[in-house]
Order: C-alpha cells, then sequence, then structure tokens
C-alpha cells in the first residue's frame, strides 16, 4: 500500500504545538510593542543608578560628606517650589529614556575585511575587464571597487553570498569562452565547496552572483501528487519552475519546486538518458521511475548490466514483466519489446481505419529501464553474440506513439558503447555526482548556470529536458530496500510503495516471465475482410529464474 500522509489535524499532534507557539510569539511581541516605553525607562533608570554608583565610588571620602549634603539640599529645593516634584520626575523620566534608547550602530558598509575581500576581487578581475585603449577604465589597477561593485552580502565567515558586478559594454559576454572564464575565477577567488549561479544580464552589463543554498536531501521516495504521463525527476531550486509539489521532508510536509518529466504521445523528449559515476544515484533514479510508473498503471520491463541484484525488490510485483541481468535474457526482452512496440503501432493503425480507438493494451504505458547496458553489449560481443542494444532502435523510434518508452543509465566512462540510436532519441538528460564542466556540457548539450563542486550527496546533480534550461536536481532518495547500509526510513518508503506480488498458475514454477504473450497483428490480405484481423501468438522469451537471474 501507499504511505499517504495524514490529515494536519490528526498527525500526532504537532500542528497543534505549532500553533500554541505561534500564538504564544505573537502573544509576546504584542507585549513588547506595549510595554516598549516602559522598558526603554527602565533600562535608562539601570543605567543612571549603575553610573551614580561609580560616581560615587570614585568621590573620595573626605568629600562624601559635603556631596550627600548638597545633593539633600537640592532635593529639598525641588521639593518645596512649585510643581517642583512633577518636574522633577519628568525630567528624570526623560534622562532615563535618553540614556535607555537603542544604540545599537547602523552598518552602513563593510567591514574592513570584507572591504579588503572585494578589494583582491576587484584587481583579479581588471585583466578580464579593461584594455588598454580605455580612456576612462571601469576596471584599473588601484582603481575604486565600489564604481564596479553594488548590492554585495556576507556570510557569518566573511565569504560573499551575492554580488553585482558592472562591467564595460566592450567586454564579449556574448562568447561562452569569455563569461566561463569569469564564472572560473569569480568561483575560485569568492570560496570554493559551493554552488554559485551566475546572471548575466547582457543589456545592462552586468553580472549577479549570487550562492545557493544547498538541496534538500531528506526527501525519500513518496506517492507523488502528479497525473499519468507526469514523472518527477527529483527538486530543484525555487527560482528554476513555476510549480511546487507537497511532500514529506523527515516526516515534515512542505511544498518543493520538482523537475516534471512528461511522456506519452504527445511528449516532445519521451526517452531519458542518466549518466554518473559509480555511487552518483543513477540506479536510485531509475527505481524512483519505476515506482511512479507502476503506481500509475504502467508495464515494466528492467535490464541490469551491473549484475548486483538492485533491482531485486521489484522481482516478480505486479506490472513488472521481468528483471534481467545476463545477455541471453536482455537480447530476448529486448526483442520482445521491439515486437510489442510494432505489435502496438500495427493494431492502433488498424483500429484508426476502422474508426474505432486503439485497443487498451495498446495504450497501457510499457517502460523499459536499463542499467549500464554496455556492460551486457561487452559480454555479448565477447561471447560472440549480437548486441541487445541493437534491438532498441524499434522502441526509441517509434516508443513515443506506441506509448513505450526507454530509460537508459550509463557510467561516463562506458558512454562510447552506447550506439547512436540512444544518443538521438534520449533527449531528456540528466547527469548525477561530481563531473567537470565540459562532461556535463557534452551530455546535456549545454553548460549549466552553476557551479559544480568536487563533493556531492547521491543523487544531486543537472537535468535539461530536451531544449530547456539547465535545472539543478536532488533525486528522491529511492535506496534499494535490502541494502543494509542505507537509511531504514528510505527503505522502509520503498517497501511500502513497492506493489503486491504476482500470483504463480497452479503448479507453475516460480519464475520471472512477461505478463502476457506477445500477439503479432498480421495485415489482411487481398482477399480479406478489412475488419478481420488475425493474430498470430508469437513465442515469449525463456523465463528467467529467481534473481540473480544469469544468461
Amino acid at each position: 500500500m501507499a504511505r499517504r500522509p495524514l490529515p494536519r489535524i490528526l498527525s500526532s499532534g504537532t500542528t497543534s504545538l505549532a500553533r500554541g507557539r505561534d500564538l504564544a510569539r505573537t502573544a509576546a511581541d504584542s507585549a513588547t510593542d506595549v510595554l516598549h516605553p516602559l522598558l526603554v525607562i527602565g533600562r535608562g533608570l539601570r543605567v543612571l543608578a549603575a553610573a551614580g554608583r561609580q560616581k560615587w565610588a570614585r568621590t573620595p571620602k573626605d568629600k562624601r560628606g559635603p556631596a550627600l549634603f548638597l545633593g539633600a539640599a537640592c532635593v529639598l529645593v525641588v521639593a518645596l517650589v512649585p510643581y517642583g516634584p512633577l518636574a522633577g520626575l519628568i525630567t528624570l523620566m526623560a534622562a532615563a529614556a535618553w540614556r535607555g534608547r537603542d544604540r545599537t550602530p547602523v552598518k552602513t558598509g563593510p567591514s574592513e575585511a570584507e572591504s579588503e575581500r572585494l578589494g583582491s576581487l576587484y584587481e583579479a578581475l581588471v585583466p578580464y575587464f579593461s584594455t588598454p585603449e580605455d580612456p576612462n577604465p571601469l576596471f584599473a589597477h588601484g582603481g575604486q571597487w565600489d564604481r564596479a561593485f553594488s548590492g554585495y552580502a556576507f556570510d557569518d565567515a566573511g565569504r560573499v553570498t551575492r554580488l553585482r558586478i558592472r562591467y564595460p559594454a566592450y567586454f564579449t559576454d556574448g562568447e561562452a569562452a569569455s563569461r566561463a572564464r569569469i564564472e572560473a575565477l569569480l568561483h575560485a577567488k569568492s570560496g570554493r565547496g559551493r554552488e554559485y549561479l551566475f546572471e548575466w544580464d547582457e543589456e545592462g552589463n552586468q553580472l549577479d552572483l549570487t550562492v545557493l543554498a544547498p538541496l534538500p536531501t531528506g526527501i525519500a521516495a513518496q506517492p507523488f501528487v502528479t497525473s499519468p504521463g507526469e514523472t518527477v525527476l527529483g527538486f530543484t531550486d525555487a527560482g528554476s519552475v513555476q510549480r511546487t509539489l507537497p511532500v514529506l521532508e523527515d516526516d515534515a510536509p512542505r511544498d518543493v519546486p520538482p523537475v516534471i518529466w512528461r511522456t506519452g504521445p504527445r511528449s516532445t523528449e519521451p526517452h531519458l538518458l542518466a549518466v554518473g559515476r559509480p555511487g552518483s544515484g543513477t540506479s536510485s533514479l531509475l527505481r524512483s521511475i519505476a515506482l511512479q510508473a507502476l503506481r500509475h498503471g504502467g508495464e515494466v520491463l528492467i535490464v541490469e548490466g551491473g549484475g548486483s541484484g538492485e533491482f531485486s525488490c521489484l522481482s516478480g510485483r505486479t506490472g513488472v514483466l521481468a528483471v534481467e541481468c545476463g545477455p541471453a535474457g536482455a537480447l530476448a526482452t529486448l526483442e520482445w519489446a521491439a515486437r510489442e512496440t510494432e505489435r502496438r503501432l500495427m493494431a492502433a493503425h488498424r483500429a484508426r481505419e476502422a474508426g474505432r480507438p486503439a485497443p487498451e493494451d495498446t495504450r497501457r504505458p510499457l517502460w523499459i529501464l536499463l542499467d549500464r547496458p554496455s556492460v551486457l553489449a561487452h559480454l555479448a560481443t565477447a561471447e560472440g553474440g549480437p548486441d541487445p542494444l541493437a534491438r532498441l532502435q524499434v522502441p526509441l523510434r517509434h516508443g513515443r506513439g506506441a506509448h513505450v518508452t526507454v530509460v537508459v543509465a550509463e557510467q561516463f566512462d562506458h558512454l562510447e558503447l552506447l550506439n547512436d540510436a540512444v544518443w538521438q532519441h534520449t533527449r531528456a538528460r540528466v547527469v548525477l555526482g561530481p563531473a567537470a564542466m565540459q562532461q556535463i556540457t557534452d551530455v546535456l548539450g549545454l553548460p549549466p548556470h552553476t557551479t559544480p563542486t568536487a563533493q556531492l550527496p547521491p543523487g544531486r546533480g543537472y537535468a535539461r529536458l530536451g531544449s530547456g534550461p539547465v535545472h539543478r536536481v536532488q533525486v528522491p532518495a529511492t535506496p534499494d530496500p535490502y541494502d543494509d547500509d542505507a537509511n531504514p526510513e528510505h527503505r522502509q518508503a520503498v517497501l511500502e510503495l513497492l506493489p503486491g506480488r504476482q500470483l504463480p498458475a497452479p503448479g507453475a514454477p516460480g519464475r520471472v516471465t512477461l505478463s502476457k504473450p506477445l500477439h503479432i497483428v498480421q495485415p489482411p490480405g487481398p482477399s480479406d475482410d478489412a475488419e478481420e484481423i488475425e493474430e498470430v501468438p508469437a513465442e515469449a522469451p525463456p523465463a528467467r529464474g529467481p534473481w540473480p537471474v544469469g544468461p
């Protein structure tokens, strides 16, 4: 059963406690506003009393008697003068209010250390933003940094968190190489280990530098509020997308902006390619996609090249047609997928010719998930067999119209083993884990607007859907539920999302097989009726044994 969040009124009193804290905080703020004059006068009286005690302590002992007599005489005169006590009380309250006022100095500019840091940034940018022919250079050695910098902000450690830079109009900001040099320099001078967002305003000749907050890593796999055909790849920055999703992060509800991938016949990016290093989270992304596809009633085929058993939790589940990890099984499964794609296209075409809606079995989404298929391709070549990836051409080219979606996850070291069909038809791209800027650009086709760091949590990277912008993305934590080293709460969340086991037929061994036989639609002959369609049962791939499945 899918785990659904409880209503707020039933969630163990958390909302009531939060409402009580808010009411108490509001009452305290109101009381502080009402009693503010009394608090100021009380603070001033305390300051005057402290000053009087210090003055009395510094008075020599031989002069304390005359000073005490003079003070008593002044009090007596004030008491005898008409309206004297009232005037004295008003004077005392006014002095106390003056001494008790808030005299916190207002910061009007950067501190000395911050000014020095801004000056070093200014001097580092001089060779890039100045030319000898400029009669009045904005950037010059020994110049004033406040002419070029504005809107700066610093963190507690004194590092820049926000900065606006005004640069000369002759700077070649339209060239990617020129912008990359400036971004690399600012990244190095402002502090490594953080992600910076660079926004270039070419019309106004301004560059805005902003330090991005880390993306949330505590969001586990859960039933997301999406419609069929929408898949949550991960979560990104608030200003990148115009939509938010309600999720649970560490059992606390919040709204986060997602990266939504839309599939189906009307999708412009029907297939996905995920690239990363070992441990970057590509397998977690495939598990997250598989769970979301099963939740919306889709069918899933899984081909695992690594053979580590990370998808054994899906073996034998309702909606999972097969889980393969050997060259022979992968070849048979992908060959069935190609024929199933052809069957769906032909059945839908015949239905449209006859004026009927497409059959239900041709409109049910079929997901083909491949994790590290290059390993299987290498094993098949070593054994002298055909390449299993060659069977992907039909699902990749014609899968959109047949409700077939292909997701390929591969590592950087084996990208050259992917054939041209994979590169041409997987226009939705995801790069996870630490990677060089050139590697990210080669996969996504566009460099990100942020600076990648050397250390990233699993599932953290960049995503680009077709010709859209590059988004930062954090994949929902979807570990292998049978991995003892994973977070127990995240493992439990995955177990709750898994569908039930398929009931084997009476007398059949417990094997993972395709859930239905393949029917290939034969076109009618010249003498056949247009309404009659002959369906010939095709041979399904051989049944695979329980996990791990070998060739």
